[in-house]
């Protein structure tokens, strides 16, 4: 458990060498712990909102008892998104409130009977799977304690992607919308997109993000800063141009990396597998 601010836990799993969560191939280890990954939670007095409820029911559990046990009673959940590290553990606050934005209540439905047999990725199966009780389009502003947040649907990453703002504090909660070391491209024609949505980040001027995925250091030391999306915009900006100049495509990540000119950007050697699958992705596309 980190405590990047005030009133802020972030509950990070990940990065530790020689440990698997399972010995057979799968989804938590390949799509998120080898990476490090990190749910979220701001505590206003009695209530918690919790963003993202990690890669299984017992992190959950353990989230929610942290939680607890520091005086929080009422608990809201906002999903980042729907990939299955960031839903897996939603049973855990089955009596709660859980907000999504409507495009990812819709995958999840549609995906429902896939992801609790554990056959849309493989194992392990989310069973039950819990789905949205409350969608938005667009913006939401919630009320927690005496805190006002913002959530904001846009399309980075994924096209169903919520960020949560919290103006006060000017401190962006991002979820996969950036990472460190590099952003991984599940929709490679969507990339454009990506890049130009990167903007709705930059106009809300973060004094601090913290992203799901990326170093527990930087993450306790209070997260990053808006060089992470200018690193974000040139890696999107290297994929495309893989399209029309192959030597480009055979740059190791590290060798990319330098080229970003970011102190947001820590070179993370898992991530080189990531950038291998996102080149490759691109460059299918322009077949």
């Amino acid at each position: 458990m980190l405590r990047p601010a005030a009133g802020v836990y972030a509950f990070y799993d990940g990065r530790v060498e020689g440990h698997r969560f399972a010995s057979e191939p799968n989804w938590v280890d390949e799509g998120a712990l080898s990476l490090g990954v990190a749910s979220y939670a701001i505590v206003s007095g009695a209530a918690a909102l919790v963003y993202d409820t990690h890669v299984s029911v017992a992190h959950a559990r353990r989230i929610r008892a942290v939680l607890e046990a520091d005086g929080a009673r009422t608990f809201t959940v906002v999903l980042s998104h729907w990939h299955l590290d960031h839903v897996a553990g939603t049973a855990a606050f089955d009596d709660c409130e859980v907000i999504a934005c409507e495009r990812t209540a819709e995958l999840l439905k549609s995906d429902r009977a896939a992801i609790e047999s554990g056959s849309l990725e493989g194992p392990p199966a989310i069973d039950p799977l819990v789905l949205p009780t409350r969608t938005f389009r667009d913006r939401l502003e919630l009320e927690l304690g005496d805190v006002r947040l913002e959530l904001v649907h846009t399309d980075i990453h994924s096209d169903d992607a919520t960020i949560v703002w919290w103006p006060e504090r000017e401190l962006l909660f991002c979820g996969d919308t950036l990472e460190d070391t590099v952003t991984y491209v599940g929709l490679p024609a969507d990339l454009p997109t990506h890049r130009a949505n990167l903007e709705t980040l930059r106009r809300l001027r973060p004094g601090r993000i913290l992203p799901n995925h990326g170093s527990p250091d930087v993450i306790a030391a209070g997260g990053y800063t808006t060089g992470l999306i200018a690193a974000t915009e040139r890696y999107i900006d290297f994929l495309l141009r893989t399209r029309e100049d192959p030597a480009l495509a055979e740059l190791t990540l590290r060798e990319v990396v330098a080229t970003l000119e970011s102190d947001d950007v820590h070179y993370y050697e898992p991530y080189e597998r990531v950038h291998r699958g996102n080149v490759e992705a691109v460059r299918r596309t322009a077949q």
